[in-house]
């Protein structure tokens, strides 16, 4: 594994690269279900690439977007990228329409590297695309008539030359990449991140998961994500192990995919354990090779599924902007935790609604400041005026509401957005969400404030069932009602087919804010009168 005190200077996934494949060539660094990439290979692959690359005009410090499937064309593009000093533009696989063209506007790149299974979402929005003039296309397929019309086209396969590109290559404070985060109440903001950001972001990781060069890495998250692409084969390079690049989470399969490739970590958010956790138990179950696990968030039932699974469980908090600030080691403090703080890279404080701290036991939105330079995020692209909002009074606000003990422990409490307030008490939507999705008949919920009659807010869920349950929103009520506090129990229950969600998956809020109550909505008050 690559020393902590690695100079500065060498904080780039090229100059870790060139160490791997000094000393461990041989050794596998990708396995896709194709084909097993030793370091020493892709480190030709992409060098090849860079070559070809370098050829068509994007300069160092300039962007190139990119829209492509897991594999290992991905890894080869971002090392490749990486070594000339390019800034990569990764773009979510399921973007289309109107949020697409943005994302590909505000990028100010000229290029894009595309997969033809993507190509035609670029066909209603071509006439809207201000910069892009070249698309690098990979895949079997035909280019649309009006993308071929509208672009240059490039192959992809064309530009691996004979020889690897050799160069200066960039510093560790250049920016790497511009990671798109999803925008829940407005535009997404492409957040830039440098070679020593994204190095410690990566080797955090290493050693959330104490991860060796013995471990075999599995962790069903795309490349287009931060924690896919940094978390996980980022921290393997760092770490000289093996990662396993395979494509999508599926809970039928998560645990045979563990024990045919002889996985030994896993990182998986909270959304994939729940749903891992929640299907029948097999005597099985804790027979596999798996050792240790990130887990992000916790599951209220973490710890038994430490001892049906078998394995350790460490947490943390972080996100593109702020780089993971928090960690828990393999020995949890409790359920809700995210660690304490590394107070060796960052400072955290927890602060109201005017910068002013609040004490210990009182959430707070995060600020976060790091000890070391260039570790967290340079800004948002193309916006200096976002950038000026979210680092005011010379601290970045993250926009998540923690709480933190006498002892130092920080626990997750909200998206400072979505907390309610309710009758003098602060609720956190999250923990109300634990415990509605924690009956049976639920498969998931949103959980809003609305206001109330009475002054502040009274809470309100709106739930999807799952397939072949009936609604019965009075035997829910009762359900939680033996779960939460009386203050937090919804007042206000309410079915619907789909929650509206972002184009990432995250379900979206203020679309149910908006629409409130309706005639369909369930009042527990109304109900218990009658």
């Amino acid at each position: 594994m690559a020393a902590p005190d690695d100079p500065l200077r060498e904080r780039d996934l090229a100059s870790v690269l060139a160490r791997r494949i000094a000393d461990r060539p041989d050794k596998p660094w990708i396995v896709t279900p194709e084909k097993s990439y030793t370091y020493a290979e892709i480190g030709a692959r992409s060098g090849r690439l860079a070559k070809g690359i370098s050829g068509l005009g994007t300069a160092p410090g300039e962007t190139m977007l990119s829209m492509l499937p897991d594999g290992i064309e991905v890894v080869d593009l971002w090392c490749a990228l990486a070594r000339i000093g390019i800034i990569e533009v990764p773009l979510n696989n399921h973007y289309l329409g109107e949020i697409l063209a943005y994302m590909i506007n505000d990028a100010l790149a000229r290029e894009m590297v595309i997969h033809t299974q993507f190509l035609d979402r670029l066909v209603p929005i071509a006439g809207k695309l201000e910069h892009l003039q070249r698309l690098v296309v990979t895949g079997e397929g035909e280019v649309p008539a009006e993308v071929r019309e509208r672009f240059d086209i490039v192959s992809l396969q064309d530009l691996y030359a004979d020889t690897e590109w050799s160069g200066a290559g960039p510093r560790y404070n250049d920016v790497q990449a511009v990671m798109y985060t999803s925008g829940t109440t407005g535009p997404s903001k492409g957040a830039m991140m440098t070679h020593a950001h994204v190095y410690e972001y990566a080797y955090g990781v290493t050693e959330m998961l104490e991860l060796r060069e013995s471990d075999v890495y599995f962790a069903p998250i795309p490349l287009f994500h931060i924690a896919g692409k940094f978390a996980v084969v980022y921290a393997s390079c760092i770490a000289g192990c093996t990662a396993i690049v395979q494509g999508g989470f599926h809970t039928d399969s998560y645990w045979d995919d563990i024990r045919r490739h002889g996985a030994t970590v896993s990182f998986l958010l909270g959304a994939m354990a729940s749903f891992l956790y929640r299907q029948p138990e097999r005597e099985e179950d804790a027979d596999t090779p798996l050792e240790r696990m990130l887990m992000v968030p916790l599951i209220a039932d973490v710890e038994a599924f430490k001892d049906r699974f078998g394995c350790l469980v460490s947490t943390t908090w972080g996100g593109t902007e702020m780089n993971c600030p928090t960690r828990s080691g393999f020995d949890l403090h409790d359920n809700k935790t995210c660690g304490r703080v590394q107070e060796d890279r960052f400072e955290v404080i927890l602060v109201d609604e005017d910068d002013e701290e609040v004490p210990h036991g009182t959430p707070g939105e995060a600020l976060v400041r790091a000890k070391r330079p260039w570790i967290t995020s340079a800004g948002y692209w193309n916006h200096p005026d976002w950038t000026a909002k979210a680092w005011r009074n010379q601290w970045l606000h993250t926009g998540d509401m923690l709480v933190r003990d006498e002892a130092g422990n920080f626990a997750f409490v909200d998206r400072v957005k979505d907390a309610i307030r309710r009758r003098g008490e602060n609720i956190s939507s999250m923990e109300v969400e634990q415990q509605v999705t924690a009956h049976p008949s639920v498969l998931e919920c949103a959980v809003i404030p609305v206001d109330s009659d009475d002054t502040e807010q009274e809470v309100m869920a709106v739930v999807v069932l799952k397939p072949g349950t009936a609604w019965a929103p009075d035997e829910l009520a009762a359900f939680l009602k033996e779960r939460l506090p009386s203050f937090m129990v919804p007042r206000y229950l309410e079915q619907a087919e789909a929650l509206p969600k972002t184009q990432t998956g995250k379900i979206q809020k203020f679309p149910l804010r908006e629409q409130g109550i309706t005639e369909n909505t369930w009042d527990r008050n109304a109900s218990s009168r009658r």
